[in-house]
Formats: C-alpha cells, sequence, structure tokens
C-alpha cells in the first residue's frame, strides 16, 4: 500500500514537470470552438491582413513550408476549393513558416499557380496558433471561431476539409 502512494507522488511529480517543461505555445494552440487569435500579416503583394478582413466568411489559414512535401501536395487542393468555393464566402489565406524570406514564397506561388493570398508566417503568429509542425489548417467560421483543424494533409484530410467547408458555407 506504502508503494502503491509514493507511485502516485512520483507520477504527479513527473506529470507537473512535464507541464512546466513544455513549451509555452503548445498552450496557445486555439481549439475548435474557441475564437481564432487576431493576426496581422503583409501579403507577397504588400497587402496587411489581418483576421477582421475575414469576418463573415469562412477562412482556412494553411500554415505551410515551400520545402514541406505534405504541403506541397495540399496546395492544388486548396487551390481548387478556392476557386470552386470563393464566391459563395470562402477565403483561403497561407502563412509560410519558411525563414528564407519573401522571395522563395513568391516563386513557390508562381510555380504552384496559387490564387489565394500567401504571407510569412512571423514567430508571433506561429506561436499564438501553436504551430510546431507543417502542414496545419486552420478552419475558421463566418464569426471567427476555430470550427477545426487538421494537421497534416492526404486525401482523407482533404475530403474532411471540403465536406466541413460546404456545411460551413451552407450556413447563415
Amino acid at each position: 500500500m506504502a508503494a502503491t502512494l509514493v507511485q502516485r507522488r512520483i507520477g504527479l511529480l513527473l506529470a507537473g514537470v512535464a507541464l512546466v517543461l513544455l513549451p509555452a505555445g503548445l498552450w496557445a494552440a486555439p481549439r475548435s470552438g474557441q475564437p481564432a487569435p487576431n493576426f496581422k500579416v503583409v501579403t507577397t503583394a504588400g497587402q496587411v491582413v489581418s483576421l477582421d478582413n475575414y469576418r463573415n466568411h469562412v477562412l482556412v489559414i494553411d500554415f505551410f513550408a515551400t520545402w514541406c512535401i505534405p504541403c506541397r501536395a495540399s496546395v492544388p487542393h486548396l487551390v481548387e476549393l478556392n476557386r470552386k468555393y470563393g464566391k459563395q464566402g470562402l477565403q483561403v489565406l497561407g502563412l509560410s513558416a519558411d525563414e528564407d524570406g519573401e522571395r522563395v514564397v513568391r516563386a513557390f506561388a508562381e510555380e504552384k499557380h496559387i490564387n489565394y493570398p500567401l504571407a510569412l508566417a512571423g514567430e508571433l503568429v506561429q506561436t499564438d496558433y501553436g504551430i510546431r509542425a507543417v502542414p496545419v489548417m486552420f478552419v475558421i467560421d463566418k464569426k471567427g471561431k476555430v470550427a477545426e483543424v487538421f494537421r497534416g494533409y492526404n486525401d482523407e484530410i482533404g475530403r474532411s476539409l471540403e465536406q466541413l467547408l460546404q456545411r460551413l458555407l451552407a450556413e447563415k
């Protein structure tokens, strides 16, 4: 019985240490149903945008990097979704985690024929959204709340994303 009490105390101590050692940004990652953190970025076209620009729209924020293979695989699908649902109120914003600057992101946009705005995701934006790896897509509803977070990319995620977008776009 004494061993069990000691084991519990050690377990609680280890859990407490783990909580202290976790990166602070991990706590900031918004979840479904929570308000999306505001942000302010400058697109590669020089336009300043923030979350407020997307109110009353369904927004997909795609955190990506130009060198990331799953990120590259998701781009044609995002381009198609933007083309298909843009007139219904869908907006897509690509936020690059690249450290090589805007030149690399612009070249990537040209190569992939991207039809939505791209910007560099600064450290603050990445921290506010809890970004530790890419790709991560946040779907923000018309009221500015996180509807879903997709980590990684494959065909199944692509189908789930499109189904969610159809549902959110149909809402008043």
